[in-house]
């Protein structure tokens, strides 16, 4: 269910918006990457990973973190209050798009930080391979992005 999730969230719905948005000339393509990344990637994948971990942190603790042990639930849940703060503010980028670079900036840090993570920890389970990917995935994406803004300026 997660791999199914993050490819959703991470490429199928981020490419079908972004063909869209540049088919119908609503968007050049750099913004439209910019804006639907952070949306699907940044937004509603750390929106549906807090819900997930605030409704089952000792999953999360277990099975992808694999700690085994109960007063880790604690730190999952805040780790789902964080993932929901910058998630919630992604998904209303939509009607604010002012909101879209900070967001990205944010999103890249966060993505590439964790990314980063996986590798430190030498990820071998498949929800951590697959997070791992995804994770650097994302935060390349959107260091591209920045980069373009940045040198367009």
């Amino acid at each position: 269910m997660q791999l199914v999730a993050i490819v959703l969230l991470m490429v199928v719905m981020p490419i079908i918006s972004i063909v869209h948005d540049v088919a119908n000339n609503q968007a050049a393509l750099v913004y439209a990457l910019g804006k639907w990344f952070v949306f699907w990637g940044v937004g509603w994948r750390l929106v549906s990973a807090a819900a997930h971990q605030m409704m089952r942190p000792a999953y999360t603790a277990k099975d992808i973190f694999e700690i085994d042990d109960p007063a880790a639930g604690k730190l999952v849940l805040e780790i789902g209050f964080g993932n929901l703060a910058i998630g919630i503010p992604a998904i209303a980028s939509l009607y604010f798009p002012a909101w879209v670079p900070a967001l990205a900036l944010a999103g890249c840090i966060f993505f590439a930080l964790a990314g980063f993570q996986h590798i430190r920890n030498k990820a071998t389970t498949r929800a951590e391979v697959a997070a791992m990917v995804s994770d650097l995935g994302l935060a390349a994406v959107l260091a591209v992005y920045l980069l373009w803004l940045g040198l367009s300026g």
